[in-house]
């Protein structure tokens, strides 16, 4: 990655750093070189479950912690610090081929906590990053959401794009209890 030159300090090396890098196509076409084992998030989109509001959305910037729900938020991975924030949660959602049909390939749920009165928020980041990996992996990780949220996503999926939720397996559709 080229770093801008009014931001390195002079006396700093220019050595190539590994970094994470996020790839719009297959970095695995052929070539080998860097950027091969790259993940690819082109087919997930986060959905934002609001239990409080009693809706569901997609916000495209939560995959870099920038969605509605998180802006202006500083936070911690100690939910004890934000007692009185509201609940939400980010659905990973993947959508892929099965058996040759667009679906609902993989579903996780991340929790987080907000309060704005104070600007702290709830949320561990490992966890997101585990849920993110499931859910590119066709895995359904949703137990853990409370019988609300889990109607309001089941409603929002099925909603949003029937085609899909018709070509989705019935683990999701019997979690979801839709």
């Amino acid at each position: 990655m080229k770093e801008f030159d009014q931001f390195k300090k002079s006396g700093e090396n220019d050595k190539k750093k590994n970094q994470f890098t996020i790839l719009k196509d297959d970095s695995t076409d052929g070539h080998g070189g860097y950027g091969v084992g790259s993940i690819s998030l082109e087919n997930m989109t986060p959905v934002i479950v609001d239990p409080n509001e009693e809706e569901a959305f997609i916000d495209m910037g939560a995959l870099h912690a920038r969605s509605k729900v998180e802006k202006r938020v500083k936070f911690l991975p100690n939910k004890e610090e934000v007692p009185n924030g509201l609940l939400y949660w980010i659905v990973w959602v993947t959508v892929d081929y099965a058996d040759g049909k667009p679906c609902y390939y993989g579903v996780a749920a991340s929790e987080i906590r907000v309060d704005r009165s104070i600007k702290r928020g709830y949320k561990l980041m490992p966890e997101h990053v585990n849920h993110m990996d499931k859910s590119l992996k066709g895995k359904f990780v949703v137990d853990h959401l409370d019988d609300k949220s889990k109607h309001i996503l089941g409603e929002f999926l099925r909603d949003n794009k029937p085609e899909l939720w018709e070509n989705t397996r019935q683990e999701l559709k019997d979690a979801l209890e839709v």
